[in-house]
């Protein structure tokens, strides 16, 4: 096992490490909010499971940051990488308080849970590829904005160019026309 880290500063959730994911493996993050995890919680007091996903093999999943699940998963979830198993120890303030949870979970309990982060996925509706191409496509739009800014622009001066051209030509016209006039008289 890994050393301990205090996530709090105040002992109130404590990370194990019990094995490493492996390189380049991916955490949560806002593109990323949605978790699956294995998980077994035990009462720190007994060592008595409350909870476990492993008896029926089944994932648990909830959405970062939520408030769907105890403080202490919080905080301890997002320094946590695909394939990573840790050991969370979690104070009563970061879990379930005075309250507790019964009839499992008796009041101002501490908790261990060994936690598997088995996935890291986006929120419905979108995807890494859509978060992605979104970027993109905003990007893209404000290079043509930009280009078509520019085009109204050089338009605008062209336009302002020929109506020159044109006054100048009238004058030329006029004047040809009053320098015509002088020299006649009959």
């Amino acid at each position: 096992m890994g050393d301990s880290v205090d996530l709090t500063g105040d002992g109130g959730v404590i990370k194990t490490i019990i094995r490493n994911a492996k390189a380049g493996a991916l955490g949560p993050s806002e593109d990323l909010p949605l978790l699956d995890v294995h998980y077994e919680g035990t009462l720190a007091e007994s060592g008595v499971a409350f909870d476990t996903t492993h008896e029926d093999n089944t994932v648990f999943s909830f959405e970062l940051g939520k408030g769907s699940v105890i403080q202490a998963w919080d905080i301890a979830m997002r320094t946590m990488k695909v394939g990573e198993v840790a050991k969370i120890t979690c104070k009563p303030e970061y879990a379930y308080g005075s309250a507790g949870s019964p009839p499992d979970i008796p009041p101002d309990a501490t908790l261990i849970f060994e936690v598997e982060l088995v996935a890291c996925k986006p929120r419905k509706g979108s995807s890494m590829s859509s978060v992605s191409d979104d970027r993109a496509r905003l990007e893209e739009l404000k290079k043509q904005r930009e280009l078509a800014a520019a085009a109204k622009e050089e338009e605008k001066k062209r336009r302002e160019e020929a109506k020159a051209a044109a006054a100048a030509r009238m004058q030329a016209k006029l004047e040809s026309k009053k320098g015509k006039g002088k020299g006649k008289s009959k």
